[in-house]
């Protein structure tokens, strides 16, 4: 059956499910989803995801939103590599660093939030509100980061997961917005690891563009 991606190529939250959907080796057609261009709200993707955001998974006769519910299903569905620890203590850490970036940076972060900062300040005020709150994100990441599983490879153990899945588009954010984190060398040496993977380098947005 078919494996759909309904995203938009710069989404922190499409570029997870990418990262996810690249490791676990499933191949998927996209249709793009313009956020810019307000396409997310239209009745075409209205159809597949009524919240009007991306990214949107059509997989299994299945329509899945929210892209860590659509990681979860992935690793639940297809168990190898696993994208989630075995014990419970872990799988509740990595779960933890997960939503640290997908609950607490990224809402803060996301389009119709900025908009609305530059609408009641500017775009000076737009820029700056989104460098601190990702530093300040990620200096909390930083140190969750430093916990039993891990060895400086990945978010947790030596094999990425859930949680790298989540940072790695963080990051890709961050440098984009001038956030610096040169100074986090937990987090250096995670991108690091993960930067050596193909999986990350296929799901990246420059290599939709």
């Amino acid at each position: 059956m078919r494996v759909v991606l309904h995203d938009y190529w710069r989404s922190s939250a499409s570029y997870r499910v990418r990262i996810a959907l690249a490791l676990k080796g499933i191949g998927y057609d996209r249709v793009a989803v313009d956020l810019v261009k307000g396409e997310q709200r239209g009745a075409e993707n209205l159809e597949f995801n009524p919240q009007g955001l991306v990214p949107t998974l059509e997989i299994d006769g299945k329509r899945l939103t929210q892209s860590l519910a659509i990681i979860e299903y992935l690793d639940e569905t297809r168990p190898g590599p696993p994208l989630l620890p075995s014990s419970p203590g872990a799988r509740a850490h990595v779960r933890g660093l997960a939503l640290a970036i997908a609950c607490e940076i990224h809402p803060v972060s996301n389009l119709r939030v900025l908009a609305r900062v530059e609408a009641l300040g500017g775009a000076e005020a737009r820029a700056s509100w989104n460098r601190q709150n990702i530093s300040d994100g990620l200096e909390a990441v930083e140190i969750l980061l430093d916990q039993p599983g891990f060895d400086g490879r990945f978010c947790h153990g030596s094999t990425p997961g859930l949680a790298d899945c989540t940072l790695i588009p963080q990051l890709y954010n961050a440098t984009r917005w001038g956030a610096d984190f040169a100074h986090l060398p937990r987090i250096n040496a995670v991108a690091a690891s993960c930067a050596d993977l193909a999986a990350f380098h296929a799901a990246a947005p420059e290599a939709l563009t």
